[in-house]
């Protein structure tokens, strides 16, 4: 038995180190490279794993518990607050419109109203390990698409337990004998109370949860943590999480819940960024497991036996979501295309259908085919999850611009100015309010809506345009102005807007916001006449005051960061030169060590007459004329 426990992890070990990075390096994200692994390592392909596989993915299941957790801490109750209008608001409506219209569509094909309602409330539901890691990986969690989706998914999580009280009520047969074990499993704390003490015992397990989080465990976590011993830490983390998952288990409520409302709970304790760093391994493990699981139980036989069946589900589901998803967008006034990441994002079921719909067979609300047949269907859609994503972003935002060109035209824009900013976003902004406090006019180009408004609302002169368009560039005033500063999010469309602006407009001289140094050599190597690493200047201010902090005069300190940068930055474009060739990391290496030996050397020893006006001290006495 432990022989075959080895092996079982073996091959999901083996599945996940070999499957996600290709799938990474393919662009197509670590949540489908999971899933693609689960189905090749499942017993519809390889048969590498068999009947163990629901075992696995309840274990695995565990991973969304801890996510939650995770993003409770992120969430002090004061920002929890102030987002009470999206989560009741927007996941309101969507749990309600979307499990209405499923519902209906149930009636229609002829289901009781019962099972076709148990069916609705379900697949309402989208998944939350899916959507987090796929807009967390994309840099989309905290835009405002990203956003609305967390909300919508908070509400759906916390819609998990009243849909579980529901589900005996919606009974249309009596629950089969003969389940001895199974029924025993399920029992709980409150199974034999009557309804009016099972909710004071959910109250009283939140509040204990609550009142402990505040009271008890900060003085319990100070304890362990005099103990100097990272382990046990690491043990009293999971102590915690598995604990409150019990707890909300024997009470009937999810687990998921329970966790989260600790960690909002911890979300102001100065223990805070210790449980994260030690529960986000486990946490980006088990989600992993869970991935893998999916695709192990994604039932090709079913699917063969009655693929029109299955496809038509899982096309109706989607189509569904994502037309009351989009209208939902529209109604509470995203942006085109926030409104379509919003939508794309939450088109599939949730994991959650899985313990839904087994609960449902067991309380006798649907029969045994119907509920395997469903949780295929969500399972195909939680696995075409990450290629809707690919679509949206490969296929249909960059047409977005477009379509949003329909409904707003493009700023009719004043040419004139000496400089043009390409993009208003965190850098972009900084570079114009040094260019306008000095006097400099800039013609600033954005081409997401949302935060033209919400710039123009703070009285930044900002035009609705995209910069990658030529017509809009000569609006802008292109061919007579001085500089173009391309400070757009994406490296990529920097790259296109460069390559663009050398070949139309040769005598504007171009300088670049870039993401790190390989971005920086393949815009230098595609022309850019000055190139600006993002963090390369604060981090050479700091540690030029990290030199002083250190007992260092600031005159030295100064130069020796003045004479790195440049020395850096020669080497950049020198790199540059050969970057992409086959003996690139032998170059580098060695012009780092040339590098590293001119810099040893340091500057000459001899001080000038105005050094020690580099000294705060030095300062304070010439303006006082102390001695």
């Amino acid at each position: 038995m432990e022989g075959s426990l080895f092996v079982r992890a073996f091959i999901y070990l083996t599945a996940a180190v070999v499957a996600v990075p290709i799938a990474k390096r393919l662009g197509l994200g670590s949540v489908l490279g999971y899933l693609i692994a689960g189905v090749l390592i499942g017993p519809f392909a390889l048969d590498l794993v068999g009947s163990e596989g629901q075992d696995v993915m309840h274990f695995a299941e565990f991973g969304v518990v801890l996510m939650l957790f995770l993003v409770g801490l992120e969430l002090e109750p004061a920002l929890l607050w102030r987002m009470r209008v999206p989560v009741l608001g927007l996941g309101g409506l969507q749990v309600t419109l979307t499990a209405g219209a499923i519902t209906g569509i149930g009636m229609a094909l002829g289901l009781p109203w019962q099972q076709a309602l148990a069916i609705g409330l379900t697949l309402a539901l989208s998944s939350t390990a899916i959507v987090l890691q796929t807009l967390a990986e994309k840099g989309w969690l905290q835009t405002g698409g990203g956003q609305s989706a967390f909300a919508v998914l908070l509400f759906q999580d916390i819609a998990v337990i009243p849909m579980l009280a529901v589900m005996p009520l919606l009974a249309t047969r009596g629950v089969g004998v003969g389940h001895g074990e199974d029924a025993h499993a399920h029992e709980t704390w409150v199974s034999g109370l009557p309804a009016w003490a099972q909710t004071l015992a959910v109250l009283a397990a939140v509040a204990s949860i609550v009142v402990c989080g505040r009271y008890l465990l900060r003085p319990a976590f100070r304890f362990i943590a005099r103990a100097n011993l990272r382990e046990v830490f690491v043990a009293a983390a999971l102590l915690l999480v598995v604990g409150i998952a019990l707890l909300m288990q024997q009470v009937g409520l999810s687990p998921a819940l329970g966790t989260f409302v600790a960690g909002v709970v911890l979300a102001t304790s100065e223990y805070r960024h210790q449980l994260e760093a030690d529960i986000e391994p486990f946490k980006g493990l088990l989600l992993g497991l869970f991935f893998l699981a999916v695709g192990a139980s994604i039932d090709f036989e079913l699917i063969a036996s009655a693929p029109g069946t299955v496809g038509g589900l899982v096309l109706g589901l989607i189509l569904v979501k994502l037309l009351l998803l989009l209208g939902l967008g529209r109604v509470f006034r995203m942006g085109t295309d926030q409104g379509m990441l919003f939508a794309f994002a939450l088109a599939q079921g949730g994991e959650f259908a899985f313990v839904l719909f087994s609960f449902a067979e067991q309380s006798g609300v649907l029969p045994s085919e119907l509920g395997k047949l469903l949780i295929v269907v969500v399972a195909v859609t939680m696995a075409l999850t990450p290629l809707l994503v690919l679509l949206f972003e490969n296929v249909i935002m960059p047409r977005v611009g477009t379509k949003e060109a329909d409904d707003r035209p493009y700023d009719e824009m004043e040419g004139g100015n000496p400089v043009i900013i390409a993009g208003y976003g965190r850098f972009g902004q900084i570079v114009g309010r040094l260019l306008a406090a000095e006097g400099v006019e800039a013609t600033v180009l954005e081409a997401d809506s949302d935060q033209v408004e919400l710039l123009r609302r703070f009285g930044r002169r900002v035009f609705y345009g995209d910069a990658t368009r030529m017509d809009l560039l000569r609006a802008a005033g292109a061919a007579e102005a001085k500089l173009l500063v391309l400070a757009l999010d994406r490296p990529e469309k920097n790259r296109e807007l460069l390559g663009i602006v050398k070949e139309e407009f040769p005598g504007l001289k171009v300088l670049s916001r870039a993401r790190g140094r390989i971005d920086a050599y393949q815009l230098v190597q595609d022309g850019c006449d000055l190139v600006f690493r993002e963090t390369f200047d604060s981090a050479v201010r700091l540690g030029t005051e990290a030199l002083v902090q250190l007992g260092r005069r600031r005159y030295r300190s100064h130069r020796a960061a003045q004479r790195f940068r440049r020395h850096d930055e020669e080497l950049l474009r020198e790199l540059a030169k050969s970057y992409g060739d086959d003996n690139f990391m032998s170059i580098v290496r060695t012009r780092n060590e040339e590098v590293a030996k001119v810099l040893e050397q340091g500057p000459p020893e001899a001080v000038g007459a105005g050094d020690a006006g580099w000294d705060s001290s030095a300062l304070i006495k010439e303006k006082t004329g102390a001695a």
